[in-house]
């Protein structure tokens, strides 16, 4: 067999027939979850669900909730942090549209259609859409919720910490540092004047008096890669055995672990108690997993 070589680059067909277009052979995990989607009737649910929270007669006709959906499982399922990475990732991939419903012809949402929609839909929408998957999930006996491992991470949140302000009268934080050197007696602080004061003052990144006014929850945290950034704590509760989120809490990036794991738990034991599971029968008992974090006297009381 002799090699070939690729060549420089080719001209484009003018017109190109619809039976003529590449046909992806799909990805096996997707269109079996395709089925099962289709079996639970999640679509028209999820339309159901969103309905009212669209206008019936002012408008052109948005992207439909349920492929909005359909693309925030994409962006767990592929490890995609950001919407402009979810939306080329949707458009990049031949099994993916095919997921969506989008033939090679269509355009697929793109970042901006999704931060619209993140906006439209409430909470409470995102958290009925969680609670049916789980609902899906325990009929196909994929299930247990009789061993939970619990853990968080931090999140860097969408706000600049340059931006935060007081949380007493709103003054932002470089006109605080020109009214403390004015009062130390330097009437015209230069810029490296309120560096120098910057840095020798203790206490300057105090949550108690710092906030940002587009994300006042994010507090300001210490990453693990030793930076300091606003962020939030996002803890998760998991089926051991199956691998399946029960449940998400988000609070402040320096709340402490033997704090949030109670309502993290708490949200746990709700949605598990709405499921038709067999472990369930005979009254709930679960076990938890947590490294040692979270271990204090007052979680295992709490716990027990």
């Amino acid at each position: 067999m002799s090699m070939r070589r690729r060549t420089g680059t080719k001209q484009g067909e003018l017109w190109i027939a619809t039976q003529d277009l590449a046909a992806s052979p799909g990805n096996p995990f997707y269109d079996r979850l395709n089925t099962v989607l289709a079996e639970c009737g999640f679509d028209r649910m999820v339309e159901d669900l969103c309905e009212q929270h669209y206008s019936k007669t002012h408008g052109r006709p948005s992207i439909a909730p349920s492929i909005y959906m359909r693309m925030l499982m994409i962006g767990y399922f592929e490890g995609l942090d950001s919407e402009r990475g979810i939306a080329w990732r949707c458009s990049d991939s031949m099994s993916l549209r095919r997921f969506l419903g989008f033939c090679l012809s269509e355009a697929t949402p793109d970042h901006s259609s999704l931060s619209r929609i993140r906006g439209r839909l409430p909470r409470e929408a995102h958290e009925a859409v969680f609670k049916h998957v789980l609902a899906v999930l325990a009929q196909k006996d994929l299930l247990k919720g009789q061993t939970i491992g619990v853990d968080g991470t931090t999140l860097e949140a969408n706000a600049a910490l340059r931006s935060v302000v007081r949380r007493d009268n709103g003054e932002a934080y470089r006109e605080y540092l020109v009214g403390l050197a004015k009062a130390s007696g330097i009437e015209s602080p230069t810029g490296e004047d309120l560096a120098r004061l910057d840095r020798d003052r203790p206490k300057k990144g105090s949550n108690d008096e710092w906030k940002n006014p587009h994300d006042p929850d994010a507090e300001i945290t210490k990453m693990k890669d030793g930076s300091t950034h606003l962020a939030h704590k996002a803890e998760h509760a998991v089926d051991m055995e199956s691998g399946v989120i029960l449940a998400v809490t988000l609070s402040g990036g320096t709340t402490g672990d033997t704090s949030t794991i109670h309502e993290t738990m708490l949200e746990t034991v709700k949605n598990l108690s709405t499921l038709k599971l067999e472990s369930n029968k005979d009254g709930m008992e679960i076990a938890v997993i947590a490294d040692k974090g979270y271990h204090s006297n007052d979680t295992v009381a709490t716990m027990e």
